[in-house]
């Protein structure tokens, strides 16, 4: 399980060491895309084969599940943890998350995503103050 908020910085040559609690738990090869909000996923690969099975079975026809299967799919790497525990980034998805110096690692459970450190801090900004809000809605609605 990924919990926990870390913070790395992206070297020049723009390899990234993941934080070691998130290693073992990724192993050897894992996979990257696009996420949400600006951010960046990265998917153990058993997660990621499971997520896009899901992709995979999204209608064609629909042209947001299309859309949406087309981003994810087609953003997707597989990396290799190196030795020194140490991802490759690939440059259209640096791009896409404006990251280029610190980059905040936020476990999700089953997955963990990865801000560009300024995004995030103005993420968090807006959001953690209105968590008990969201707790409300989310209870009202029998999400939690």
């Amino acid at each position: 399980m990924f919990i926990g908020e870390y913070t790395n910085t992206i070297d020049d040559k723009k390899r990234l060491s993941v934080p070691s609690k998130f290693r073992k738990e990724l192993g050897e090869k894992a996979v990257i895309t696009y996420g949400l909000n600006k951010a960046l996923t990265l998917y153990p690969s058993s997660e990621w084969e499971v997520y896009a099975e899901k992709l995979g079975g999204l209608s064609v026809g629909n042209p947001e599940e299309r859309a949406y299967a087309r981003a994810m799919l087609s953003g997707a790497f597989e990396v290799e943890l190196d030795k020194s525990g140490r991802i490759l980034l690939p440059q259209q998805l640096t791009q896409y998350a404006s990251i280029d110096g610190r980059v905040v690692f936020t476990g999700m459970h089953r997955y963990v995503e990865l801000w560009d450190e300024a995004t995030w801090n103005a993420y968090r900004t807006n959001v953690i103050p209105n968590t008990d809000a969201l707790a409300e809605s989310l209870g009202a609605r029998g999400s939690l």
